[in-house]
């Protein structure tokens, strides 16, 4: 009830203070509404309302020169929302300053503290018998009205009230708020002492020189004095990394398990070469072919077959890029946007596709270096 009444007085209060507030409204005109294009890519508007930096040092300039701001800074060490100094330690201080704080509030005010402090009071054994005097006002507190509450809580201030019961106000209704803190309550901003500073540049090598910058600031100031900041490009870029390295990561997976496939591939198919042709290696060792002639012949084939491979599986990628680019433009709307087989990478895939043919046909090359060729001719 006592929450339901104070919310009920404060949109009272609002309604009345309506006409008010129009009257000493700063008058604003609108000179255009933004809309992206219904034919946009990515478009998006962060705010509802845009207005210039006008409006910001208005508003700064009219804080500073009201009435609340000006007594709080004429008076640091008092809360000029409850007349109470910001610190007190003592018990018997915090007592003096809750009953001072009672005593000025008004008759509603009053009336809802009673009711809470006889509510308190009930529930509490302790301090029942502390104030026992106070007990005989709440068997009646349900139909009394705010000016007989009010005045029962005058009575109850002046009647020595129970010390516990009013620290207990002061630290949950009066205590907790400091200078700055009632300073930024009340709308109190500095240009010297900015909360946050936005940066914008027009490339990435000058987003990465200012960020530079504040890294070697940060490594000689003191810690109190160190920039904290959030490259946003940085994590936007960082989310979309990780996504496409995660991607790259399982498609390198399945590209290792085919290539170590076709390793074994490439040597059954060396291995079956050199079981057919068991007497050619006789001959050749029967001309005087040494064991090493008979390797290099088979590697070099393996050779000539990995780099016939490379060249045309990079063939093949370069004449389905053109169609991969066609679908990329068309179904993404976005022009330029291609891919790309550098050169680098090609000749780095020819040479892995040598090295694999060349892996895959060193053990069938070397059976065959070992065969006799006495039992090698005799083979049909």
């Amino acid at each position: 009830m006592t929450i339901l009444r104070m919310c009920r007085r404060n949109i009272e209060d609002a309604a009345l203070n309506k006409e008010e507030l129009l009257e000493n409204a700063v008058e604003l005109k609108i000179t255009g509404i933004i809309r992206p294009k219904e034919d946009a890519q990515n478009a998006s508007i962060s705010t509802a309302l845009g207005y210039t930096a006008k409006l910001t040092d208005y508003i700064i300039s009219y804080t500073d020169e009201s009435a609340v701001i000006k007594a709080q800074e004429a008076d640091p060490g008092t809360n000029v929302l409850t007349g109470m100094e910001f610190e007190t330690s003592d018990d018997e201080k915090k007592a003096e300053d809750a009953k001072a704080y009672l005593s000025s509030l008004g008759i509603s005010e009053k009336a809802s503290f009673y009711q809470m402090l006889m509510y308190y009071s009930a529930n509490n054994t302790e301090t029942s018998e502390a104030s026992a005097g106070q007990q005989t006002m709440t068997a009646g507190n349900m139909t009394m009205d705010e000016s007989s509450m009010a005045a029962a809580l005058d009575q109850w201030l002046a009647n020595d009230p129970d010390q516990e019961l009013l620290v207990k106000v002061y630290d949950e209704y009066i205590a907790g708020s400091t200078y700055e803190e009632n300073m930024d309550a009340f709308g109190k901003v500095s240009y010297e002492a900015p909360s946050a500073i936005s940066i914008y540049t027009d490339s990435f090598e000058n987003k990465d020189a200012i960020a530079a910058c504040i890294e070697a600031y940060n490594e000689t100031a003191d810690e109190d004095a160190r920039i904290t900041y959030t490259d946003y490009v940085a994590m936007l870029t960082s989310s979309v990394t990780t996504i496409i390295d995660g991607i790259s990561y399982v498609l390198i997976a399945f590209v290792g398990i085919s290539l170590i496939v076709s390793c074994i591939m490439i040597g059954i198919i060396t291995h079956i070469s050199v079981m057919e042709r068991t007497k050619e290696i006789g001959i050749l060792r029967a001309l005087g072919a040494s064991k090493r002639n008979i390797s290099q012949a088979f590697n070099a084939e393996t050779f000539i077959i990995g780099c016939c491979a490379g060249l045309l599986g990079i063939g093949v990628s370069i004449l389905a890029l053109i169609p991969i680019n066609s679908l990329i433009e068309r179904f993404s709307g976005i022009t330029g946007m291609t891919a790309q087989l550098p050169l680098t990478s090609a000749l780095l895939l020819i040479a892995l596709s040598i090295v694999i043919t060349i892996l895959g046909g060193l053990l069938p090359a070397k059976k065959a270096a070992k065969k006799d060729p006495v039992i090698a001719l005799r083979t049909e």
